[in-house]
């Protein structure tokens, strides 16, 4: 199956109206306080670290330069033919190999895979704004591109974000600017329940190798200046 289009059509008008200077979008947190972090988490499971780096749902690239300084090989894949103009245009020094790729598509998946071998896979808040029967497939396409020796850093949205984004949202003065797109586009974050991520992960023939909680950073600040962080729940996967 491919992802649904109207999924599809969400990301690209959005990326088609982002704007490209750095931290314009809303999640678009410099990599000191989001891929950083993430990767000292991960790193300690890593069995197998000549592997190439799969950012799956790069956006615009920022996280997978992050990596590209830390990694021989980076692939950055995602849904959008716009977000992967944008990553490709802020990617001045041509580290990354950056590509349109529906990973719920499993002969995507396997293609990459069969291109690559076995990867680590790096996934920021993707399934939490999936359609619902796009869920399972996504988690099935990053068992594929792991393969028997890769480990996959993937952090969500808990169930505890929503009340916060709805809270946002709803706010008297309307929601904060960089946050208002996300939803005019009919994008809806933080719909995935906990404990389902945990079911989506073992029917893909996953195991939970780590987890733990850590606050989702984003670029937006409340009206007294606060940064805007968002409840969320990270895991290391591997094959089962």
């Amino acid at each position: 199956m491919s992802v649904t289009s109207r999924y599809r059509e969400a990301w690209e008008g959005f990326w088609r109206e982002a704007p490209e200077e750095p931290g314009a979008v809303f999640w678009d947190a410099e990599p000191a306080l989001t891929a950083g972090p993430h990767l000292a988490l991960l790193e300690p499971h890593i069995t197998a670290p000549g592997l190439p780096v799969v950012d799956l749902g790069c956006g615009n690239g920022t996280q997978t330069r992050f990596f590209a300084d830390r990694f021989p090989r980076v692939i950055g894949v995602d849904l959008s033919a716009a977000a992967i103009d944008h990553a490709r245009r802020a990617d001045v020094a041509g580290q990354v190999d950056f590509r349109q790729l529906d990973a719920v598509e499993k002969a995507e998946a396997e293609q990459l895979h069969a291109e690559t071998g076995d990867v680590n896979v790096y996934m920021r808040g993707v399934l939490h704004q999936c359609e619902p029967a796009d869920r399972q497939p996504l988690l099935d396409g990053v068992a594929t591109l792991l393969g028997d020796r890769g480990r996959a850093f993937v952090v969500e949205l808990s169930e505890a974000a929503r009340p916060v984004l709805m809270g946002l949202v709803r706010s008297p003065a309307g929601p904060p600017p960089k946050l208002a797109p996300v939803f005019a586009h009919g994008i809806a974050p933080a719909e995935v329940v906990d404990a389902s991520v945990d079911a989506y992960v073992a029917s893909a023939g996953l195991m939970v190798v780590a987890s733990g909680e850590l606050p989702l950073v984003t670029t937006e600040c409340t009206p007294d200046g606060t940064r805007i962080e968002l409840p969320s729940r990270w895991l290391v996967l591997a094959a089962s």
